[in-house]
């Protein structure tokens, strides 16, 4: 089993054994590493597994995994957690958990769906399945922060699917998800209505979003790569906006590829490539954005848009603000 979660998760634990009465040390059996500050702590997954299975080895918590993720703040994620906090919407601080999900849970990447009624969040097994107790508190921590940052205490998924096999008492997953709940599915689904994504946020800051999201992303530049591929492909699909395409095809031209296999590395990777063609997109629109010199029009004509106002939508979708007021707002 691949893959590593912010030693902050392992602090959520060390904490709810307290709120519990029980000494963590003594019964997590050693010493477990904690965050220590700078957001860029790991643990292996199968440690963390390893944690959770010891807890619930002496409390017989039923759903501890539930438990623990019920227990999330903002400030358990850190840098994270203060830049999703100056978003302006639930799906603006989604599509930052999205970009930056390595920071807090580098297992199997998320892919989101953005559907008529709301959108569909999906993490499969490519790197492994680290078990129901690992998932249900990520699932859960994310379904409370949802709650947390929306004030929204009540809010509900309108559907939620493990990939894991059923517990013998599903009772505690519906109470706290609010949903049906399923298991033995093929992926990890989450489903949010409309309602909650749309959902505006209590103290929006542009200005601090633009400070925070640069520092993340030197944060998520900090981390080990996790293989060459992504990096490659936005490098192509850069370079395929320069030269005016930028089509899946041309992009696996140049990378020496058919369209076939590239598409099969974009799937095995729980990537699209709509995902990295949006991701460069957005990373280089921010760039261009923060140099006054160039008009929107400009922008929009570098990043392959037929017109100004298919940019100015796509850029909506993707931080909740047109080009212009992202502009003012962060004072450019």
């Amino acid at each position: 089993m691949q893959g590593q979660v912010s030693a902050t998760y392992v602090r959520l634990l060390h904490e709810y054994l307290a709120a519990r009465g029980r000494d963590a040390a003594a019964v997590l059996g050693e010493n477990a590493p904690l965050d220590d500050g700078s957001g860029l702590a790991r643990v292996p997954v199968a440690h963390w597994a390893a944690l959770l299975d010891r807890a619930d080895a002496v409390l017989d918590a039923p759903a501890l995994g539930l438990e623990v993720g019920a227990r999330i703040q903002p400030s358990h994620f850190g840098l994270l957690g203060y830049l999703t906090l100056c978003c302006a919407t639930l799906a603006e601080a989604l599509a930052r958990l999205a970009d930056y999900e390595r920071l807090v849970y580098d297992v199997n990447r998320v892919r989101v769906s953005l559907e008529p009624d709301g959108v569909t969040l999906e993490w499969g097994d490519e790197r492994g399945r680290p078990g129901q107790r690992v998932d249900e508190c990520a699932i859960a921590a994310l379904i409370a922060y949802a709650r947390n940052i929306t004030a929204q205490p009540d809010a509900s998924p309108t559907l939620v699917r493990f990939i894991n096999p059923s517990p013998g008492d599903v009772a505690p997953y519906r109470a706290f998800f609010g949903c049906e709940v399923s298991f033995d599915a093929p992926t990890t689904v989450v489903r949010l209505p409309l309602s909650l994504i749309a959902a505006k946020l209590r103290q929006p800051d542009p200005a601090l979003h633009a400070l925070l999201d640069a520092q993340a992303r030197a944060q998520l530049a900090r981390l080990p790569p996790v293989d060459d591929f992504e990096r490659r492909l936005r490098e192509t699909i850069a370079a395929g906006l320069r030269a005016g395409d930028a089509s899946l095809d041309a992009c696996a031209a140049r990378l020496h590829c058919s369209s076939r296999t590239l598409q099969r590395k974009l799937d095995a990777a729980g990537s699209s490539f709509q995902q990295a063609l949006d991701a460069t997109r957005r990373q280089l629109a921010e760039s261009w954005l923060a140099d006054p010199r160039l008009k929107l029009a400009e922008v929009a004509q570098l990043l392959g848009y037929t017109d100004q106002a298919a940019f100015t939508r796509a850029f909506q979708r993707w931080t909740g603000f047109a080009p212009g007021q992202w502009r003012r707002q962060s004072g450019i």
